[in-house]
């Protein structure tokens, strides 16, 4: 009579297990990436949704942007103050990052600006995607403190 069972031994079951759980690890990481790569893109969307914004106010204004002489949540330009406010879009990922907005001055009044820069930072680039009023558009490394583009754009 031959004895035979049949069945796994636990160090298979163990290596199969091991195995299952390296590919879930693996696979986890790269979606967590492309979760970030998805908001990034969606926050260069936005931020160009804020540019046709300040250039459609600008048409009306005599070519004139709104005032925000210090680095400024773009949405405080919604809610018709100035930029109507279906049209202003928040952070994807729930309001972690702000979209910015800093603007010159050359007179006293609420639309008498005449160069901008916008710009959000980038989850996975750890860098700032930036927009500015003369039309460059890029990222960098440091985030903008004045309105002028920064070099290298």
């Amino acid at each position: 009579m031959h004895n035979s069972k049949l069945g796994f031994t636990l160090i298979e079951l163990l290596v199969v297990i091991s195995i299952i759980g390296i590919l879930a690890g693996l696979t986890l990481v790269s979606f967590t990436a492309a979760q970030k790569q998805a908001r990034d893109t969606q926050r260069q969307s936005d931020l160009k949704q804020y540019q046709n914004l300040l250039e459609a106010f600008a048409s009306s204004n005599r070519g004139l942007y709104p005032v925000r002489t210090t680095s400024t949540e773009a949405s405080t330009l919604c809610n018709n103050n100035p930029l109507p406010a279906p049209a202003c879009p928040q952070d994807p990922s729930g309001g972690t990052w702000a979209y910015r907005y800093i603007s010159d001055q050359t007179v006293v009044g609420p639309a008498t600006a005449t160069q901008y820069v916008l710009w959000v930072y980038q989850e996975a680039k750890s860098q700032y995607f930036v927009i500015c009023s003369q039309g460059d558009t890029g990222t960098t490394a440091t985030e903008p403190t004045t309105y002028t583009c920064p070099s290298g754009l």
